[in-house]
């Protein structure tokens, strides 16, 4: 039988854990204490990050309602990031946002969903030299800061700019900078998909790839399917001897796990991400449980999907609870037929849900919408307000 406080920490301010404060909004057991570890700023959508990378919305335009959720689900908010996790002691060890100590955060419960990283260590040994030449993609909130000084090169002198990455994050990142160079940019920019040996858009139905080949064929960007092996001053050398000259790398690979999760006992995939069951639990500690970057599950055919959908966090919110109150826990199973929506750029996009595709400047619309509302927080039970819990 449970008594006492029961801490649950959530590390990260990522959509599952927004989804499971939303839940607390509508029910928060007393005895639950629930405390966010998750840095300054509230996040960016990172569905809107292109569309911030196209000029079309300021980063802070497109920050979610984390203040306000926080407040209605009775959740506190430990600005910071996590240095390391103490299993056996159940404790959180974190460096404060604001340069003070370093604290501890004990749990009984512990949840991560993380925003996407980038291992500079593990990228310099695959790329020597993409840790003083490189802009990364991720995490979003130093890319963001560091995109501006790009637009100012461009407005003094014409660019070209390599995107490294065969996925949708440096799809869309390559039309939203083809883009924002062609509206502030002096004329000339280049721009050049490289691959780096992947298959272009290979994670897309091959027709959806073939839409984004000739969209990126329409808007004069370049495609390389090239493997790079390093960066220098001058650009990206590749596997076929040649040396792409470019001012700007942008390194779009996959999201990654964070770093400080080796150094944990928790059971990791090759990635470095938590291996999780159908429950969304870690394999080796059942008291852990993680989603997003963070995560990995090998029993299911599309595992991004299976731990980054929207329907991930609803399961994340129900199962924590459950875990709170001793109930039987729910798999969760992720959409056979999963909604993509890729962004062209902000005028154009496409879309694909099973056998239907659609694309063009109304995708667009719609899909800007729908992120949108993503950025608010959700309103109040009935009967109540912000000022009034």
């Amino acid at each position: 039988m449970r008594s006492g406080i029961t801490r649950l920490v959530l590390i990260g301010a990522g959509p599952a854990h927004r989804e499971v404060l939303a839940r607390l909004t509508r029910h928060h057991p007393a005895d639950l204490q629930v405390t966010l570890l998750a840095p300054p700023p509230a996040p960016v959508h990172e569905p809107l990050v292109p569309a911030v990378v196209a000029g079309r919305y300021t980063a802070d335009a497109c920050r979610v309602g984390l203040s306000g959720l926080l407040t209605l689900a009775h959740a506190r908010w430990v600005p910071g990031r996590c240095l390391a996790l103490d299993l056996e002691g159940r404790r959180v060890h974190a460096a404060p946002a604001d340069g003070g100590a370093a604290l501890e955060l004990p749990f009984d419960l512990l949840s991560l969903d993380t925003a996407a990283s980038t291992d500079r260590e593990a990228l310099e040994q695959r790329l020597p030299g993409a840790r003083e030449q490189a802009l990364a993609r991720y995490p979003s909130e130093a890319f963001l800061g560091l995109w501006p000084r790009v637009v100012d090169m461009a407005r003094e002198r014409p660019l070209s700019i390599a995107v490294i990455g065969s996925g949708a994050a440096a799809i869309e990142l390559v039309f939203a900078a083809a883009q924002r160079l062609r509206a502030e940019g002096l004329p000339g920019s280049i721009l050049t998909l490289l691959t780096d040996g992947g298959a272009l858009a290979g994670e897309l139905p091959p027709d959806v790839a073939s839409r984004v080949r000739r969209e990126l064929k329409r808007q004069r960007i370049h495609v390389l399917n090239e493997r790079c092996t390093g960066i220098t001053v001058e650009g990206v050398r590749l596997a076929n001897g040649a040396l792409l000259r470019c001012d700007v790398p942008l390194v779009a690979g996959d999201a990654q796990a964070p770093a400080w999760l080796r150094g944990t006992p928790l059971a990791l995939a090759e990635g470095g991400q938590v291996r999780v069951n159908r429950f969304q639990q870690s394999t080796s500690h059942a008291q852990v449980f993680a989603v997003g970057p963070a995560a990995r599950r090998d029993d299911h055919a599309y595992p991004d999907a299976a731990t980054t959908s929207a329907r991930a966090g609803a399961t994340l919110a129900h199962n924590l609870l459950a875990a709170f109150e001793g109930q039987p826990l729910k798999p969760h199973w992720p959409a056979q037929r999963p909604l993509t929506r890729l962004s062209c750029g902000t005028e154009r996009a496409i879309a694909a849900w099973g056998p239907l595709r659609a694309q063009g400047a109304w995708v667009a619309r719609w899909k800007d919408r729908a992120e949108r509302r993503e950025t608010a927080a959700p309103p109040p039970p009935a009967g109540e307000t912000a000022s009034t819990r």
